[in-house]
């Protein structure tokens, strides 16, 4: 092996060690802002209230559910905000958020300050939280059940393309753009749909303690302002983020100023990420990523899509 040869492999080498070395002083950095929490303006005579937030369309629902479990598990969080900012999502993500909450609730407070939006499956998790405050012109409510299934058939005649399908069951390719739905296909997926829709109301009216048939009216999938809902019952004050934590502190029994603490951001980071090399292994990971986020074109969803905006959340 000639001295270039072995310059370069020490090269390489001193090279991976340095991507080493800077990826433990990240993963060293991250452990130290766990430490603090963090927390944000802590005065002296605060308390701490964690800040859970749910930004866009719900997809999934991994990341909300782990820090709710944090700030459950940890002592020192005396209450819980769970600020919202979505027109809703896929059906099941927003169910299993709203079921955490509801457990989050028997261990400590859990107020939603909504933002502009928090409509469909964004009011969903709402109500499952023990009080929760708008703006009065939030955009809210949108409750109810929608899937959109496009037909591709008569482009397919155009293109003269035909699709053989093998199926076990007349129903198996429910909703498929193969071809035209047929009306016991249409009675099928209604029944679907009603089915999830009334396990909407029965979330609704748990969550805000009113009768299915007092909601039943206005879950048309209209969407309604803070001020609107406010007087339906649906929210309970007007305020924002700071008002919501005020209220979580009171209903913790805790007289002292809010101190909000955020999830820390940098524990989100894999160490992997900063080794891995390529233009095409990034684009891989980024599609895998958006395919994790991505709504079911066949998927039930509780999403307001006129007030979707134009890329998922988290």
């Amino acid at each position: 092996m000639d001295r270039r040869t072995v310059l370069i492999v020490v090269l390489a080498l001193c090279g991976a060690f340095a991507v080493f070395v800077v990826g433990a002083a990240f993963v060293v950095a991250a452990a130290l802002g766990a430490a603090s929490g963090g927390e944000l303006g802590r005065e002296s005579g605060s308390a701490k209230v964690g800040v859970v937030e749910i930004q866009g369309v719900i997809g999934s629902p991994d990341q909300i559910l782990k820090d709710l479990r944090r700030f459950r598990r940890q002592s020192d969080i005396k209450a819980i905000v769970v600020r919202v900012d979505s027109p809703g999502g896929s059906v099941a993500p927003s169910q299993e958020i709203h079921d955490a909450i509801v457990e989050t609730v028997k261990k400590k407070p859990v107020v939603v300050s909504m933002g502009n939006l928090a409509a469909s499956g964004g009011f969903y998790v709402s109500v499952a939280a023990s009080k929760i405050y708008a703006e009065p012109g939030t955009l809210t409510g949108s409750i109810g059940v929608i899937s959109e299934l496009p037909e591709a058939d008569q482009l397919l005649d155009w293109a003269k393309i035909h699709v053989n399908v093998v199926k076990t069951g007349k129903f198996k390719d429910l909703g498929s753009p193969l071809r035209p739905m047929t009306d016991d296909d249409k009675k099928l997926f209604q029944a679907l749909l009603d089915d999830v829709y009334g396990q909407f109301l029965q979330a609704v009216a748990d969550g805000r303690k009113l009768p299915v048939e007092k909601i039943r009216p206005i879950a048309d999938g209209r969407v309604l302002s803070g001020a609107q809902a406010k007087k339906l019952g649906l929210v309970d004050a007007f305020g924002g983020l700071e008002d919501a934590a005020k209220a979580a502190l009171e209903l913790a029994h805790v007289k002292a100023k809010p101190s909000l603490v955020y999830p820390p951001e940098e524990l989100r980071f894999e160490l992997s990420d900063l080794v891995k090399q390529g233009s095409s292994s990034a684009a891989r990971g980024l599609a895998a990523g958006l395919r994790g986020e991505a709504l079911p074109p066949m998927g039930l969803l509780f999403l307001a899509p006129g007030l979707a905006p134009a890329g998922n959340g988290r």
